[in-house]
């Protein structure tokens, strides 16, 4: 008989999701770093195709370790079980990579390029031996629907207030260990945020007994009979689908908060604390809300209507600045915050949850680590994507593409801004199909 889990064993296992600080912090600042605004007091480092470039082989080599990484959980066991250790190992050097993003070599050529790929690949390496293994504890220690999707509730919870962290406070950190000099600021403020990320993770690695509650067990398929088995399932398929466009049209509208800030509503880097406060305040109000909903209706229905929501505030978005005045930027943020609490923290894990469960179950291997590695593939394709196109479309504006791929770099252009409003708007509906094919 399997035990009940403790609610405190809930709490421990979503305060070790600490990786999503380092995850807002690549999002966020990576770019900005590299291919900053023109009021930053930065300057650029490379050829915007050059950054995405480089960010595309790192994430190339991230996209083949996702399943491999999934896989080898699966196939693991040890006294501690089969997820806690590779927390455990990656947690450290995924904080350091993320630190190694900020002290490039800054040659503006070869060396700079291959040091952003390099620092990119270990990144996202680690980001994955942590990540694939500690989403596949939901399944692994939750043994009925409520439990999974009380695990997924306390993970939504603390990412949320991780990424708010990782939102909020680097304006402030900038400022006050910068001293005015804005890379000295934006490297004491990754330098800690990481530190932070890095060791609370050991809550979840020494307080969450992972053998007394689990219920899996060593999987005996090989590598293509898993890959086989969870893609026979259509509903795993269309999710995967409908999570690429949305993560795509999510990494974009948040990547470009801090140029909309800047440069469309003329404020500085303080307003980027204010701007994701709002937007993070209000997903939190809804966090709980979300949640009740979720087990009236599913994840679908909440889905489909987070989604159109984005959509219409992402075109809302275009005109901020133009037909609309752009100190109303606050309150668009604000609505974001509403659908984003569910489509981006609570439903992909809950969603996942459940698919792969139903999979151990239908073929009676316990290969949740696999889906899981899975998912990362996707979720790591969406941030390729998103960041390989977002400096051309950031310097390009939507006007001479060729040129702006290929030149020295240059200021972003205001009409690339708006342009990602509108490019977010696209994925979210692309998304919103493949979700309404999905059946819970």
């Amino acid at each position: 008989m399997n035990k009940r889990l403790p609610v405190s064993v809930q709490l421990f296992y979503g305060i070790g999701v600490s990786y999503a600080i380092v995850d807002q912090i690549f999002a966020q600042w990576v770019l900005y770093y590299y291919l900053p605004p023109e009021n930053s007091g930065l300057k650029p480092l490379m050829a915007p195709i050059f950054i995405s470039l480089a960010l595309v082989i790192s994430r190339f080599v991230d996209m083949v370790a996702d399943p491999l990484v999934g896989y080898v959980s699966d196939k693991f066991d040890s006294r501690w079980g089969r997820r806690i250790p590779f927390i455990a190992v990656g947690s450290i050097p995924l904080g350091l990579a993320t630190i190694a993003f900020f002290y490039p070599i800054k040659d503006g050529g070869m060396g700079t390029f291959f040091y952003l790929a390099g620092v990119g690949a270990v990144f996202f390496v680690f980001y994955t031996v942590v990540g694939a293994p500690y989403n596949a504890l939901i399944p692994e220690i939750g043994n009925t629907a409520e439990e999974r999707l009380n695990l997924s509730t306390w993970q939504s919870v603390f990412r949320l207030l991780y990424t708010a962290v990782a939102m909020i406070l680097p304006g402030v950190l900038i400022k006050v260990l910068g001293h005015g000099d804005t890379e000295k600021g934006i490297r004491g403020m990754v330098i800690l945020l990481s530190t932070i990320s890095a060791l609370t993770a050991y809550v979840t690695v020494f307080l969450v007994p992972e053998k007394k509650y689990s219920h899996g067990e060593r999987s005996k398929v090989n590598l293509k009979e898993s890959l086989q088995i969870v893609f026979h399932n259509k509903s795993f398929i269309y999710y995967l689908l409908g999570l690429l466009f949305f993560f795509i049209g999510f990494n974009i509208l948040r990547a470009s908060m801090n140029y909309y800030v800047e440069d469309v509503m003329g404020m500085g880097k303080g307003a980027i604390t204010v701007a994701s406060a709002v937007l993070f305040g209000m997903a939190a109000l809804f966090f709980y809300p979300t949640n009740r909903l979720s087990k009236k209706y599913g994840y679908r229905s909440l889905m489909l209507i987070s989604l159109l929501t984005l959509t219409v505030l992402s075109i809302v978005l275009f005109n901020l600045g133009k037909s609309i005045p752009a100190e109303a930027g606050f309150y668009i943020f604000a609505l974001i915050g509403m659908p984003i609490s569910g489509a981006a923290f609570i439903f992909p894990p809950a969603m996942l949850s459940e698919i792969s469960t139903k999979i151990s179950e239908k073929s009676g291997h316990k290969i949740e680590g696999m889906c899981f590695g899975i998912q990362g593939f996707f979720l790591k394709m969406a941030f390729l994507v998103s960041i390989a196109i977002l400096p051309i479309i950031l310097v390009a504006g939507g006007g001479d593409i060729i040129n702006a791929m290929i030149s020295s770099p240059e200021g972003v252009e205001k009409s690339g801004i708006y342009t990602t409003a509108l490019f977010s708007a696209g994925s979210f509906m692309i998304s919103f199909i493949f979700y309404y094919l999905y059946q819970d």
